[in-house]
């Protein structure tokens, strides 16, 4: 039996990795490509030091449940050995199926969430695993009876939150976003089959959700990284364009350029042939290929890959107010006097809105048990920060020097 390894992790210090099956589905090649998707996709434009993966998060996510399930069994909560590696299998997997960029290309490159492809990545690996993961699968869907394991992974206060609040935030510098993982763990508790929190923890889980709310507009919505991000996406759409049209545009294809060519599931053999070429891909392939179409003879393409490789990146206004069309007329007329009066304005300017709420009602909300053995949801006790209010704000992107 080989024994347990140690990974020095910069947030926890010296944490666990589990022999066995878990340590054998690390090693495996789906989880290693982890290594090169970036957790923050372009976010580095703004935070040089958000380089940390995919493979960091899924790591630490891992050893916060095995923290969280060691207190709530100090707690009488019975979890079987089982049961451990299941809840611990699932949040491990949790992102497997995270594309190049993460969030920014989601649903870009193939027509599926990213908890989709996970799934699709899982039953493959069930599959070369004999089985092994059917419970972890249960409890990742929520199909499993013990309805807090799977809130352990995916709920309003998960361990997927809370070791990328406390990673993102020690990445990028942004100390507002940092929280106190371990006084929340330690109040975690299980009552009627859910996962609730100790009375006692109510301004701590105020406080995660705070950090969680300046970390969205602060890291996740800066405005550079939207911009960075959406002229990305833009830049993917038009390579997939020109392929469509012609699927021998580009004389030396890669990885990228052979999936932007299919359609939908259906261009595939078959649903395995698509996860394995999808789990080749990483964020290596996509800059590569910007690397290369700076030289391509479509003129939006070039542009727009050059300027991403080089950070030349659009003019960005955020409001709060939707852009007039009016606005967006007069620069799409200087865009047509600079590129040209049939060039195609929807790879050159581009708006929407993105939206953000500190807390959700209409969710599963997080659960307090007071003192006198009651539960509640969070928005019935705390009143200085939870507010079912969604702030919504407005962009638009587009080339600078347009004079």
């Amino acid at each position: 039996m080989r024994s347990n390894k140690l990974l020095n992790d910069p947030i926890y210090g010296l944490i666990d990795m589990p022999s066995g099956l878990i340590f054998n589905l690390i090693e495996h090649r789906y989880f290693q490509r982890l290594r090169r998707i970036k957790q923050l996709g372009l976010t580095d434009y703004v935070y040089p030091g958000a380089l940390h993966t995919r493979f960091h998060h899924a790591l630490g996510a891992m050893h916060l449940m095995k923290l969280a399930i060691s207190v709530l069994r100090q707690k009488g909560v019975d979890i079987s050995k089982e049961e451990e590696e299941g809840v611990k299998i699932g949040i491990l997997l949790h992102d497997i199926g995270h594309g190049p960029f993460s969030h920014a290309l989601e649903g870009k490159i193939l027509p599926f969430h990213h908890e989709s492809l996970s799934l699709m990545l899982m039953d493959q690996l069930n599959s070369e695993f004999d089985g092994k993961l059917d419970l972890a699968i249960q409890i990742f869907k929520g199909e499993y009876h013990k309805a807090y394991l799977n809130e352990l992974i995916s709920s309003q206060l998960d361990m997927d939150r809370m070791d990328y609040l406390k990673r993102d935030s020690f990445f990028t510098g942004v100390h507002e976003g940092a929280i106190g993982h371990e006084r929340i763990i330690s109040m975690l508790n299980v009552s009627d089959n859910h996962l609730v929190v100790e009375e006692k923890g109510i301004y701590s889980i105020e406080k995660f959700l705070v950090a969680r709310r300046l970390m969205y507009w602060q890291v996740y919505l800066h405005k550079t990284v939207i911009n960075a991000e959406q002229m990305l996406i833009r830049t993917i759409q038009r390579a997939r364009l020109l392929l469509l049209e012609n699927p021998d545009y580009f004389s030396c294809q890669g990885l990228l350029e052979n999936l932007l060519k299919k359609k939908d599931e259906s261009s595939f053999e078959d649903k395995k042939q698509m996860i394995e070429e999808f789990a080749q891909l990483d964020d290596y392939d996509v800059f590569y290929c910007l690397k290369k179409w700076q030289n391509s003879e479509d003129k939006i393409l070039s542009f727009l890959a050059g300027s991403i490789v080089s950070r030349r990146l659009f003019k960005i206004e955020l409001t709060n107010e939707e852009i007039e069309d009016e606005k967006k007329m007069r620069i799409g007329t200087k865009l047509r006097k600079k590129f040209g009066a049939d060039v195609d304005l929807q790879y050159l300017m581009f708006s929407g809105s993105e939206r953000n709420t500190t807390y959700s009602t209409s969710k599963q909300e997080i659960k307090m048990i007071l003192k006198t053995g009651e539960i509640k949801p969070l928005s019935e006790i705390s009143h200085d920060v939870i507010r079912e209010q969604i702030i919504t704000k407005y962009y638009l992107c587009y080339p600078k020097d347009l004079e």
